[in-house]
């Protein structure tokens, strides 16, 4: 039996649009609330988790929605459309709406102006305040304002090089900040409008992440699904992969740029998005191919005639089919725990610790894991998806905890590998994690199953960017990479005792007929 990589391509343009969608949206997102609302690091994780917490109820709604869905277009095509629509608009709208912030905060936003320094000094020189570092400083007595107002976003090194200040992050930016947070007081509609248009976006994407991943066990047999969702991670990280290099070319992560408007770079992920959108309303024949998918199950013996001819219907799993269930889905919260905390609050924590541009970084992790996505497809098929998500979740937890002893004085190529060995690891988990879950499902439960994957992935995420930014405005950004290690380290422990999920082998009494039969039915 051979995986369609042309059609699973196609498919995968969805996933493409999505993830393109949250790696702008995590990487910006934060920034414009703590720099231009003066959030602390805990309500930003707040804001953060909302999509999560949507996701948790929503996901599974619309996973077994599109499940029913009889459109002519096939069950999960139509909320693919409409979401992306929807959600390509309201991103641009949101940039609207952060312009207005921009204009609230225009007698301090200006970069290195001493006139703005002097205003935020005179603002807040009785304030006390807190470093990214931990450290509690009353404005007015670590500085004169004579000292504030020479503070400079960038300093030149003995050998010539331009640096980030440590001076201006720890200092200037939190008084900044707090400045913004009594803008934002002063003109509350602003933050309100913010927030409603993030909900909107959230509701939008929402309606259509679990129709779009159901997609591809919806077209693609049992066996193959581990190599076809790495495919499917692959597109998604061409998608994640652009819209870093995107925030290279418009500078997100300078700190010169903290205060910059996005309307641009919004405008360009929307057009991508909608791009990627047409690429897969023109090429992908849902219903047909899913038909297909069917017949060719029936042949391999993997489905009898009567479950294929009735693909609406479930099944009720056995007692230990339910607790393997249980334990791989603990095992997602956790890992995406301690994933989730880095993901989200990354963009900060390289900005104000390790004066890094994170886009560079994060590319890395991306290009690492599309070079792993299909030799892992490939090596599940031969040891085992379990095996195989325990080596991943190792690989993790050594990347985090090592990348948790590196500052800002640490070699950039420490730090660049660690981020390569945590694509490596997310490649591996993720590839393997999804079709484990989907595993257990009939035809009928897809959207449903596909939907308990996102809840357990959704609940991690809802909490974790409030608990870590919470620690992170107690103890410091520090802890950030230890806590994520922990999570990770429990959730191996959580995957040895799964016993199902793995996939099932072809009989060998209908090997010799399926491959002729798939040859047939996946040639276009």
């Amino acid at each position: 039996m051979k995986l369609n990589y042309k059609r699973t391509i196609l498919v995968g343009f969805a996933f493409f649009l999505i993830c393109a969608f949250w790696q702008a949206y995590d990487n910006t997102v934060p920034l414009i609330l703590t720099n231009k609302f003066g959030m602390s690091q805990t309500w930003s994780g707040v804001i953060m988790a909302l999509d999560n917490v949507l996701a948790l109820f929503m996901l599974p709604l619309f996973g077994h929605l599109s499940d029913k869905c009889t459109n002519p277009k096939g069950r999960r095509t139509p909320f693919i459309v409409i979401g992306t629509l929807v959600a390509a608009c309201a991103l641009v709208a949101l940039s609207f709406v952060d312009n207005a912030q921009l204009r609230h905060l225009r007698d301090v936003s200006a970069i290195d102006d001493p006139a703005a320094l002097s205003v935020i000094y005179e603002r807040q020189k009785d304030a006390t305040l807190l470093s990214p570092g931990g450290e509690s400083f009353i404005l007015g007595q670590k500085f004169t304002e004579e000292e504030f107002t020479a503070i400079r976003s960038q300093t030149v090194t003995e050998d010539g090089e331009a640096v980030t200040d440590p001076a201006y992050t720890n200092y200037v930016v939190p008084a900044r900040q707090a400045c913004a947070e009594a803008v934002t007081r002063a003109h509350p509609a602003t933050v309100i409008l913010f927030v409603a248009l993030l909900l909107i976006i959230l509701l939008s994407m929402a309606t259509f992440r679990s129709p779009a991943v159901a997609l591809m066990p919806d077209v693609t047999p049992k066996p193959l699904r581990s190599k076809a969702n790495a495919v499917i991670n692959l597109m998604g990280s061409a998608g994640g992969i652009i819209v870093l290099a995107l925030g290279m070319l418009f500078a997100t992560a300078s700190v010169q740029n903290s205060l910059m408007s996005y309307t641009g770079y919004f405008g360009v992920i929307a057009a991508l998005m909608l791009a990627a959108l047409v690429v897969f309303m023109l090429t992908v024949q849902e219903p047909r191919w899913a038909k297909e998918m069917q017949e060719q199950s029936v042949a391999a013996g993997l489905e009898d005639a009567e479950e294929a001819a009735h693909p609406t219907e479930s099944r009720k799993l056995s007692a230990d089919e339910v607790k393997s269930l249980l334990l791989i889905l603990l095992s997602i919260v956790l890992w995406f725990f301690g994933y989730n905390a880095v993901t989200s609050k990354y963009s900060v924590y390289a900005s104000n610790i390790l004066h890094k541009d994170y886009n560079l970084t994060l590319i890395i992790a991306q290009a690492a894991a599309i070079v792993a996505y299909l030799p892992v497809g490939f090596v599940a098929g031969r040891i085992g998806r379990k095996k195989t998500i325990l080596a991943g979740v190792v690989m993790l937890t050594v990347a985090f905890g090592v990348a948790g002893f590196l500052t800002a004085d640490s070699p950039s190529a420490l730090m660049n590998a660690m981020f390569a060995l945590a694509g490596i690891a997310w490649a591996t988990i993720n590839v393997n994690s999804f079709p484990m879950v989907v595993e257990l499902a009939s035809g009928g439960d897809v959207g449903k199953y596909t939907g308990f994957y996102y809840t357990a992935s959704m609940a991690a995420q809802v909490a974790t960017p409030m608990v870590s930014g919470l620690l992170m405005d107690k103890f410091g950004m520090h802890v950030l990479f230890p806590y994520a290690a922990v999570f990770t380290g429990l959730a191996f422990v959580t995957m040895l005792f799964v016993k199902h999920g793995d996939s099932r082998d072809i009989p060998a009494e209908k090997a010799g007929d399926t491959d002729m039969t798939v040859e047939e039915l996946t040639n276009d």
